[in-house]
């Protein structure tokens, strides 16, 4: 199983990012998938996941109305769409398994990517 995570980037408060998961090695479209954040000094936090035929997202309270998750199973890939963004967006930014109906994740993480928010 191999995650790999990119588009991470400085970008100013209030602009937009989007990250990419390429998923390998499982059966991607089986699996609810998710994102997942660590800021320098706290423990890494649920963002937001999918289901594995898009038809339900679900987002922490956090970014819920500027992020948007979507993904593409012919492409085995999942994308997050960042707008509006935070200083305190920053972190480093994972995806993963998640545990359906839950905030849980499971399985293999990638190396992550960091975004910075900042001007």
């Amino acid at each position: 199983v191999q995650l790999a995570e990119s588009g991470g980037a400085l970008v100013q408060p209030g602009g937009s990012l989007r990250l990419s998961c390429a998923a390998s090695g499982f059966n991607f479209d089986d699996y609810v998938i998710g994102w997942f954040r660590q800021a320098p000094g706290k423990e890494r936090e649920f963002v937001g996941s999918i289901s594995w035929n898009s038809g339900n997202t679900y987002y922490a309270e956090s970014v819920k109305g500027r992020f948007t998750i979507s993904r593409d199973n012919a492409k085995n890939t999942m994308y997050l769409q960042m707008n509006s963004l935070k200083p305190e967006d920053t972190a480093v930014y994972y995806c993963t398994s998640v545990v359906a109906g839950t905030t849980s994740p499971f399985g293999s993480w990638g190396q992550g990517t960091q975004v910075t928010v900042s001007s």
